[in-house]
């Protein structure tokens, strides 16, 4: 009997799954604030969901792609211009959360600071977060910046899940070996949630599992 892979990928959701989610994230979505201190969170009345990764990563377009909206989070060429918790309503049912980029971003070390600071206090503070996704760029694997906000996790108590971003650009074999070192780390993490989920925003490829997967958080 052969052994199973530890975080294995995530399956593709059953038809009925995908349209009820597809349909979800086709309703009306709305950019609802920037916030930059905790004092400005909308009420924690609904679950949600945060999305975090370095700059780079392509988390603005997996926002979009999720969403199958091309400018609700704004894709940029420059490293960590999110400088702010960006909350989404997704109908009257969820919030997305878009968590500052961390990082290589081009900013003042206070500001930085500042960010990572309220990261902290967010993670900690926020009841009704369900998830964190965190993004690992399929072509670099985990990072040590990455393992930061993935120990953040541990300590807050917040069940994170890996998600592979651009995973178009990598033959197999080469996946074959990210995928290999990104499983080492996560067993590392008590938080880490133990399935993968492998997305290409470009192609659309793993797009509506990700969406079954947030649809089913409640």
């Amino acid at each position: 009997m052969t052994t199973p892979l530890p975080f294995p990928i995530a399956e593709d959701p059953d038809d009925a799954t995908r349209e009820a989610a597809r349909k979800a994230f086709a309703g009306d979505v709305q950019f609802l604030k920037g916030v930059v201190a905790m004092d400005g969170l909308p009420p924690d009345d609904r679950p949600e969901v945060c999305f975090a990764g370095r700059s780079n990563v392509g988390k603005s377009s997996l926002i979009n792609a999720l969403t199958g909206r091309k400018g609700i989070a704004r894709a940029s060429n420059t490293p960590g211009r999110t400088q702010e918790i960006n909350f989404f309503t997704l109908n009257e049912s969820h919030y997305l959360v878009d968590l500052p980029g961390y990082g290589f971003a081009n900013a003042p070390v206070a500001v930085v600071e500042k960010w990572q600071r309220l990261l902290k206090q967010y993670l900690s503070g926020r009841v009704s977060l369900r998830r964190a996704f965190v993004l690992i760029d399929a072509r670099h694997g985990v990072k040590a910046v990455d393992e930061e906000i993935m120990d953040l996790l541990d300590k807050s108590a917040v069940t994170f899940q890996a998600v592979l971003t651009k995973t178009d650009k990598l033959k197999a074999k080469d996946l074959d070996k990210i995928l290999s070192q990104v499983r080492e780390k996560l067993s590392k993490h008590p938080a880490a949630y133990p399935e993968i989920v492998l997305t290409s925003s470009e192609k659309g490829e793993g797009i509506p599992t990700l969406r079954a997967i947030i649809h089913g958080l409640s």
